[in-house]
């Protein structure tokens, strides 16, 4: 096969005498861990309900106020062109792409919770001084504030969801990020529905809310248990082999400890995790988990259409709480589809949902490209029966990513980098994101005015060739041990040329001898 499968000989001795039970102590620690994942969801959807907001436009953006209601032919696809107000948005994305490397260092040397514990603080700041901002420079600080949120919860919860995670339903598991992202967008859209009736502040009372998930996700990190993987990898054997044990349900992880105590020492041995990334055997990590996945989720286009659903349905001419109800539409398929994921990702496996969801999204973005080209930009609003199918394509969008490219963008960078540069590539996974999360931000009302309808066919266009790359370079990773994902690499092939015999020896040799001791 073209992708390069996984094969089952490839795996340890070791690895498949691994065993597990569900238990309550680990189902806690995803729950709560996964609330990380609401931070990211709240924002993604209080954004742009808030930016759509009369109120608000008049109080910061009153020129953008008069536009939108200006109803002129020119202004249909540009209603929403200021880079000051796509700025409100990408501002927050451009923080959490600085704070990602900070959160690396602290990710790896105090452990997951303690990004998890400084990025809802950090949050909960944020949304305090939007709530109370009183001009665009507090906005942006207020923004700033929670992009270091972002991107120290987006660092550690990932990572922290596939360490708890036995390999077999690791996928349902570290999805619960995922989930958590798209129920925080959901309620934000509920949220923004009903401040939008409170004039003149529902808006602040929408991203003051933001210190709710926030003090929930601080106040249960308190309580969280560090990972097996994370304590280990800090010394502490006693405490790792304790916890690894409760989040199990059984005393009988030898075979799983030894792997972590093995890939442990292998970690000790990097002093520097982001140059040790740059290594030739790393070369695949780096290129697919760390640059090509989290940049392909963002060129999806999918986060063009929660940022602005609200603002791109009144520029199709939807009422304002018509263009509010549409998007909690797409944001409610957006989480039935995340549990389409959970529970079958780890049965058909990533490429599979990649590809068959990709070719989906291909021709829907290429049906409202076209939809918009033949009935848009007239200077009047679009006939009901062409606004429904617009609504209806870009439903099938949402839940074709939200199954594939968005809960995917996060797992499989997260199971693929071995324990010795794992805080580093999700830096790098995390900060490639928010590079582009910006940029789109930043980019797309813009693109909207001057492309048109073409800004869809472009998006098509990278889809089809996003999708493409991942059929030929991405290897299947469901129930791999996550220690083992190095046979993957081994196994492919392309990527077998970047692993030598000298990696394949010494990896044998790590096990042989940590297995006799």
């Amino acid at each position: 096969m073209a992708g390069g499968g996984f094969v089952d000989s490839g795996l340890s001795e070791r690895a498949k005498h691994y065993e597990y039970k569900i238990t309550p102590y680990f189902i806690f620690a995803c729950l709560v861990a996964a609330l990380g994942g609401s931070l990211f969801g709240y924002d993604l959807g209080i954004s742009g309900g808030v930016t759509s907001m009369d109120d608000f436009l008049k109080e910061f953006f009153p020129h953008v106020y008069r536009r939108k209601h200006a109803h002129l032919h020119e202004t249909d696809y540009c209603k929403y062109d200021d880079q000051i107000l796509t700025l409100f948005t990408s501002s927050l994305y451009y923080a959490a792409l600085v704070s990602t490397f900070g959160a690396s260092y602290v990710t790896r040397t105090k452990g997951r919770r303690a990004s998890i514990l400084v990025g809802s603080t950090s949050f909960f700041t944020g949304g305090l001084v939007n709530a109370f901002a009183k001009n665009i420079f507090m906005l942006i600080l207020g923004r700033i504030f929670l992009g270091f949120g972002i991107g120290f919860g987006n660092q550690a919860v990932p990572l922290y969801l596939s360490e708890m995670a036995p390999a077999k339903i690791r996928g349902a598991v570290n999805q619960l990020f995922q989930l958590t992202t798209c129920l925080g967008i959901l309620i934000a859209n509920f949220i923004n529905y009903g401040t939008a009736q409170i004039h003149p502040w529902g808006w602040r009372v929408s991203v003051g809310l933001a210190t709710l998930p926030a003090t929930l996700m601080f106040i249960g990190g308190i309580f969280l248990p560090e990972t097996p993987n994370s304590l280990v990898e800090q010394g502490r054997l006693d405490d790792g082999r304790r916890i690894l044990e409760k989040v199990r349900g059984t005393k009988n992880v030898q075979a799983e400890f030894d792997d972590l105590v093995d890939a442990s020492e292998q970690a000790r041995a990097i002093k520097h995790p982001f140059r040790n990334l740059l290594k030739r055997k790393n070369r695949p990590q780096l290129i697919i988990g760390a640059l090509c996945l989290p940049a392909f989720q963002q060129l999806t286009g999918m986060n063009s259409i929660l940022f602005y659903a609200p603002v791109f349905f009144q520029s199709l001419g939807f009422s304002s709480n018509a263009s509010l109800y549409s998007s909690t539409i797409t944001n409610g398929t957006l989480v039935v589809a995340s549990l389409i994921s959970m529970a079958l990702v780890d049965k058909f496996g990533r490429r599979a949902f990649y590809i068959e969801a990709g070719a989906e999204m291909f021709i829907e973005m290429v049906a409202v490209g076209i939809t918009l080209g033949i009935y848009f930009g007239k200077g009047s609003e679009l006939p009901k029966a062409i606004s429904v199918f617009l609504v209806i394509c870009i439903c099938l969008f949402v839940l074709a990513y939200g199954r594939s490219w968005g809960p995917l963008g996060w797992l499989v960078p997260s199971e693929i980098f071995p324990l010795e540069t794992r805080s580093a590539g999700q830096s790098i996974v995390v900060c490639v994101n928010m590079i582009f999360t910006a940029l789109i931000a930043q980019c797309f009302l813009v693109a909207l005015c001057h492309l048109k309808f073409g800004i869809f066919l472009l998006f098509a266009g990278m889809i089809l060739t996003m999708t493409s790359c991942v059929f030929f370079f991405l290897p299947e990773t469901k129930q791999v041990p996550i220690e083992e994902i190095f046979f993957l690499w081994r196994n492919h092939w392309f990527w077998k040329r970047y692993i030598t015999e000298d990696d394949i020896e010494g990896f044998h040799k790590d096990h042989k001898d940590n297995g006799k001791s």
